[in-house]
């Protein structure tokens, strides 16, 4: 509950052992299906034609970019980002051929209060819908709350990106609410939904990860035995 201060107005849980946290750095992390690594220009081309296997530019609808004509386009934004701070982008690795597959980011990094976003998430047809799409998410939270302690990390998009939504929702996001004409995007509206994990949810979180994620939760054919919110469930009870 609140605590009060000494006109009677509540303040808010004291926090008396809370100290800035770090600030996430360019690093590899490695997972049974994928392994995150810093995006740089090496990926640009194998990552381009991952892309290009997609049948249309549909997924590309969500994002702030409109689609690259050429794989030097491509190879151009990736040099324009890989050495910022702030997002910090990563690619996505699959292991089995150990070519990039997609990319992610860690973003709006407020280290003081412990807050951030992960965004930019661009899945190819060779990515999307796999175990290794659920893994490049885990490897991210699992990073943000168990290595540097962070309080709260967020995911936010277009109130009309329903594959987002439900994303969000599957991972374990919490919907938090809508900001209306929060932003302009290629020329239209956007509203844009919150969704946060907090620290306190992430232990309950984990576990079902770990559960989905482990070998014998899959079948010969490679189909799940369980969803991952069957697991949530599951731990629930």
């Amino acid at each position: 509950m609140s605590q009060l201060n000494q006109f009677n107005q509540p303040i808010g849980d004291a926090l008396p052992d809370w100290r800035p946290r770090a600030h996430p750095q360019r690093l590899v992390l490695e997972g049974t299906y994928c392994r995150l690594e810093p995006l740089a220009v090496r990926h640009a081309d194998s990552l381009f034609a991952a892309h290009q296997l997609a049948q249309d530019t549909r997924s590309w609808t969500w994002l702030l970019r409109e689609p690259d004509s050429h794989v030097d386009e491509f190879r151009q934004w990736v040099a324009s980002v890989e050495n910022l701070n702030d997002p910090i982008h990563f690619a996505v690795i699959d292991k089995r051929t150990d070519l990039p597959v997609g990319s992610l980011s860690l973003m709006r990094i407020d280290a003081s209060n412990g807050v951030m976003e992960v965004g930019h998430v661009h899945f190819s047809p060779l990515l999307s819908r796999t175990p290794g799409s659920t893994e490049a998410q885990w490897l991210l939270m699992r990073y943000a709350f168990d290595t540097l302690g962070y309080r709260r990390y967020e995911w936010k998009c277009n109130s009309l990106n329903e594959p987002s939504r439900n994303a969000a929702l599957r991972l374990g996001f919490q919907f938090e609410g809508r900001f209306r004409q929060a932003l302009v995007i290629k020329g239209h509206n956007r509203d844009t939904d919150w969704f946060s994990i907090l620290d306190s949810e992430w232990p309950a979180l984990n576990t079902a990860f770990c559960r989905w994620l482990a070998a014998d939760n899959f079948n010969t054919d490679g189909k799940q035995r369980k969803t991952l919110e069957q697991w949530r469930n599951e731990k629930k009870d």
